[in-house]
């Protein structure tokens, strides 16, 4: 019954902001057109689209926030009036009181706000979907951000993803293609993924995670984490400065270079999927500052890392071999790949399906390399497998949304961004650190230390697996004596069985020849049934 509720406020949102009006007429389907005729009865909406599309995803909570702030990121597929709105949901949802927050931070380290910091501002410097952030100075002068939890978001959250899973669930029971793009799989690791980013102590560690992994680097700037102070619910780290990456104006006024920028962002993604194997999965502009001291080598500043993502061995190997053969456009390999890995039936020929590739993709590679995506790649590629039955791995939707993201940013910062000579040599330096001679005394050396540790180890072990094959031996010796007594006992119970037999035969037929010289027959009966004893046990044997 919640969840009908649920849905039914959800409806009562969408038609109170005409949100109907942004699929054009000619794109509804005959019963959507049927379902909606009445609503050309209401008056025409007085606020733009995108303001109404922004105000319907505040309105609706956690979960639509998050997808605007997706949509806000791909310029390149929305309207510049509704990408400016959806923009706004990165940092400027409508904030809780600042007394509430100031009372959060209290409870959650025990003393007052005026012991904990030396000033603390209760305008709050940014506010998103799941937390908002407030500005102040520790003790020791160090400037801070702190991050706070929204109180009660946990129940609204879970009460959609809930309805979420319901419908994912009823989809996938009535519908192929839901089953093939596994929804209902989907939906409980985006539950998980959205779950975590309520624990900010998660957060924390991811933050350190990827510090570590960049630190010193020219690349991207990574502020530290006061865990002294962090909880739960609250997160208090460096504060950083910077322009928001967004800010393409403010960034050509400050002489950042735009070109490497984008570039560098693409290098920096590549690297946490190949290099690291942890990449920062929410990198929408609001997350995503540059900083200005070196505006001919520009340095990026990341932030909240509560969505990480992490990629199998396979899947890695995967991604770089099927990008590798996009480059060559070798669509054989790419449909051999699809095919050893199980993710088109065994009865399909791999020959039609890179057919099908190929037609696809051989339109797409007209275009200058600049105006081609790689994150539409992949869905054209899964587009083009819905027919062989594909089934998508839900491992990768993150990392497709990820560089869904990345290229949308790129291409803002420099709409010129030619993605695929940024990216190749990322992909065959990973593919040749993984294959060849190199790459395999490189394993050997990283197995040395374990080797090295077991290496006095050996003798012992080998003795060990002396005594183990010896008792083996004597084991199967044992079993083998055992299996011959009873193979013996069989044939003895075999032999005495036929001699009961053949004594019932005799004695069956004397019977029988006895009672010819019986004139009463009396003996007639009892031969009889002793013959048929004789002959079944006989042929029972």
């Amino acid at each position: 019954m919640k969840n009908l509720l649920r849905l039914l406020s959800i409806l009562r949102v969408l038609l109170r902001h005409r949100l109907d009006l942004l699929l054009p007429a000619s794109h509804r389907p005959a019963p959507l057109r049927l379902l909606l005729w009445p609503l050309a009865l209401l008056p025409a909406p007085v606020r733009p689209p995108g303001e109404r599309l922004r105000l319907a995803c505040e309105s609706l909570g956690p979960l639509f926030i998050k997808f605007g702030q997706m949509l806000s990121t791909r310029r390149d597929l929305l309207p510049e009036e509704i990408a400016d709105e959806l923009k706004k949901l990165q940092d400027q949802v409508p904030p809780f009181a600042s007394s509430e927050a100031m009372a959060l931070v209290e409870r959650d380290l025990g003393q007052p706000i005026e012991a904990l910091f030396s000033s603390f501002d209760p305008t709050p410097l940014a506010s998103a979907s799941i937390a908002q952030v407030h500005a102040a100075q520790l003790p020791d002068g160090r400037a801070v951000c702190v991050k706070i939890v929204r109180p009660t978001i946990e129940p609204v959250i879970r009460r959609d993803l809930a309805l979420l899973q319901r419908l994912a669930d009823f989809a996938e029971r009535n519908f192929n293609d839901a089953r093939r793009l596994q929804l209902s799989r989907v939906v409980r690791d985006y539950q998980t993924t959205l779950l975590d980013e309520l624990d900010l102590k998660r957060e924390a560690a991811n933050t350190m995670q990827l510090r570590s992994n960049f630190a010193h680097s020219p690349l991207l700037y990574v502020p530290e984490v006061h865990w002294d102070y962090s909880r739960p619910s609250l997160l208090v780290m460096e504060r950083i400065h910077g322009i928001a990456v967004s800010e393409i104006g403010q960034l050509r006024a400050a002489g950042i270079d735009l070109k490497r920028l984008a570039e560098r962002g693409v290098e920096i993604f590549f690297t946490q999927v190949f290099r690291h194997n942890f990449f920062h999965a929410d990198m929408h502009p609001g997350n995503i500052f540059v900083s200005t001291r070196r505006p001919d080598s520009p340095q990026y500043i990341a932030i909240d890392c509560a969505i990480m993502g992490a990629l199998t061995e396979a899947d890695q190997r995967y991604l770089a071999t099927i990008l590798h053969a996009f480059f060559q456009r070798d669509y054989q390999e790419v449909a051999r790949l699809h095919s050893e890995s199980g993710w088109i039936g065994a009865a399909v020929p791999v020959h039609d399906f890179a057919a099908a590739i190929r037609t696809v993709c051989e339109p797409i590679f007209q275009k200058p390399l600049k105006e081609i995506s790689l994150g539409e790649l992949l869905i054209y590629l899964f587009q083009t497998a819905r027919r062989f039955d594909m089934e998508i791995q839900p491992q990768l939707v993150l990392l497709q949304k990820t560089l869904l993201q990345i290229e949308g940013l790129g291409r803002q910062l420099y709409p010129d961004l030619d993605l695929w000579s940024t990216a190749s040599p990322f992909i065959q330096r990973w593919m040749q650190e993984r294959s060849g001679p190199r790459a395999l005394a490189g394993r050997l050396l990283r197995q040395l230390p374990n080797w090295a540790e077991q290496l006095p180890e050996l003798p012992r072990r080998l003795q060990q697996s002396w005594l183990q094959i010896d008792q083996l031996g004597q084991l199967q010796r044992a079993q083998a004596a055992a299996l011959q007594q009873l193979q013996h006992g069989i044939e003895r119970r075999q032999r005495r069985q036929r001699l009961i037999a053949l004594l019932l035969l005799v004695s069956g037929l004397g019977w029988l020849f006895s009672s010819h010289h019986d004139p009463q027959g009396s003996l007639s009966g009892g031969g009889l049934l002793s013959l048929l004893a004789g002959l079944w046990l006989y042929a029972a044997k």
